[in-house]
């Protein structure tokens, strides 16, 4: 049997977007991903489908499996011909056991690729506002492990030169020894009031950093029952944090927030969510999909067949407008069939712009009320009775629009363009996430995501599913959303005020800032 590669990936300091372009295509080409507890489980979003995930994961006082055994695992895999990728925290190759992985893969004839990473020792400091070298301060650095006992680090470390070597010290992994640390480097000729920072999980939504100096860190470190992983910085580059604080600063930062909307939607919110210093977590509860069904397949292909006889097309969401050209595609019709005194109707911004990227010039747009109502409102004048109206739309679009065209004497011809389906991918992994608080935020962006998520959380064996919902911001995109969520019996926080994602985050900051 042809015998796999493996990929020995640093997978940065813990914010994903920190991997580097190869690093990412090595998850994307994996046929096993192997990860620990310092990667973070976003990357795995990329797998691609069909792809395994392994994880070894090592604790503190727990090793989900020793060192040894992971290298024999990564060897094992790789036999049987699959392509491995191995998911290491920060930088494989700094106190990251790569070259103990990649020796037993050459005793084996194995292929493999070390891909580096950002590492931890300056990435997380930089998130905290800390440069770990400037120019009239500090000119040099050290990284040093401080994850072994005292003797061990005396035997590794030769603490009379370490101590003032370079301008910046830089500990892993020592938050346990921080008071032998201390010690140590004020007897070797530290200034006791030098300054020292420590940040846990930097770069995460977790991010946390206490401040003090050589003499009062390790009291301070007790007082707040600071734990492991953190990275301990040591220097006058310190100092810098008071003007240079940048990460901490954003508007949602520290805030997990779960987006509920489509995959094919999400990025936009999701990313927007990122660039505020919040964490966007994708839980796609739904899933758009082409119309299958035989009956309303051969109803949309007689609407779109008689497209030269509308007076206007009205179009209810960016989806609506993806399906209807995909259906055009489909049956073969022909775009220049629609009458050329037709009038094109959009429901919202996004609506409207979907349309312009496909070359039609919409007639009417809601000045503010971005729903039916709106639209209604829009169009009224200009209606008469005996026209033609053209409604593509999803298979759970509310019917008070085609009711309300009929009752003026217009008719209407509403056909679906997609089906809204439940995506159930990871609901056991975000119903743990709820459960224990980890998820401050939860954005609805539609009636659907609502009634999918608990539908989706009683299958992940959560039997009251709003339990989970309890003690966590809940927003809404817009009042029917909000509507459907108390009917369900959720609480709702916050709804924004147009249906809009530019108006939804601007809801999450708001929210933010009180809660």
């Amino acid at each position: 049997m042809k015998r796999g590669k493996v990929y020995l990936v640093g997978a940065g300091p813990g914010d994903p977007k920190l991997i580097t372009l190869r690093g990412l295509e090595c998850i994307q080409r994996a046929d096993v991903v192997v990860y620990d507890r310092l990667a973070s489980p976003r990357l795995l979003r990329h797998m691609k489908p069909g792809a395994e995930k392994v994880y070894v994961g090592k604790l503190p006082d727990r090793h989900t499996m020793k060192q040894e055994d992971i290298n024999q695992l990564l060897a094992d895999i790789a036999l049987t011909g699959k392509t491995v990728t191995r998911l290491k925290g920060g930088d494989p190759s700094i106190f990251g056991r790569v070259a103990e992985e990649a020796e037993l893969l050459v005793d084996n004839g194995i292929e493999f690729e070390i891909i580096p990473g950002i590492t931890s020792a300056i990435a997380v400091p930089t998130y905290a506002g800390i440069p770990v070298t400037h120019r009239e301060i500090a000119s040099s650095l050290s990284i040093i492990t401080g994850h072994e006992n005292p003797e061990k680090l005396d035997q590794n470390i030769d603490w009379a030169k370490l101590t003032n070597a370079t301008g910046t010290l830089i500990f892993l992994m020592g938050v346990a020894k921080i008071g032998y640390i201390s010690e140590q480097l004020i007897r070797y000729g530290r200034s006791p009031q030098t300054p020292v920072a420590l940040i846990r999980w930097g770069t995460r939504v977790e991010q946390r950093t206490l401040t003090g100096t050589l003499e009062t860190i390790a009291e301070l470190v007790r007082q707040a029952n600071f734990q492991p992983p953190a990275v301990i910085v040591v220097g006058e580059v310190v100092l810098q944090r008071d003007k240079l604080q940048w990460y901490e600063k954003k508007p949602l930062f520290g805030k997990r927030v779960l987006v509920t909307r489509a995959r094919s939607q999400a990025s936009e919110l999701a990313d927007r969510i990122d660039e505020l210093g919040g964490e966007a977590v994708e839980f796609p509860v739904i899933r758009v999909e082409p119309v299958r069904e035989a009956a309303k397949l051969a109803q949309l292909r007689a609407a779109l067949a008689q497209l030269d006889t509308y007076d206007w097309l009205v179009f209810t969401s960016p989806n609506g407008v993806e399906h209807f050209f995909r259906s055009l595609r489909e049956a073969a019709a022909d775009i220049r069939a629609i009458r050329r005194d037709a009038k094109i109707v959009a429901v919202g911004p996004k609506t409207a712009e979907a349309l312009a990227e496909r070359g039609l010039a919409v007639h009417a747009l809601p000045a503010a009320d971005y729903r039916a109502e709106g639209v209604l409102d829009a169009i009224r004048p200009e209606l008469a009775a005996g026209q033609r109206v053209l409604l593509p739309r999803g298979d759970l679009a509310r019917a008070w629009l085609p009711a309300e065209l009929t009752q003026l004497g217009l008719a209407v011809t509403e056909v679906d363009v997609y089906e809204t389906v439940p995506s159930g991918e990871d609901a056991a992994e975000i119903a743990e996430l709820l459960r224990n608080k980890d998820v401050h935020i939860v954005t609805f962006t539609s009636s659907s995501t609502v009634t999918h998520l608990l539908d989706l959380l009683k299958q992940a064996g959560e039997a009251d599913p709003h339990n989970l919902l309890q003690d966590i911001t809940v927003v809404c995109i817009g009042p029917l959303t909000a509507e459907t969520a108390l009917k369900a019996g959720i609480q709702v926080h916050l709804t924004a005020k147009e249906a809009t994602i530019d108006s939804l985050v601007d809801s999450l900051v708001n929210t933010a800032v009180s809660v």
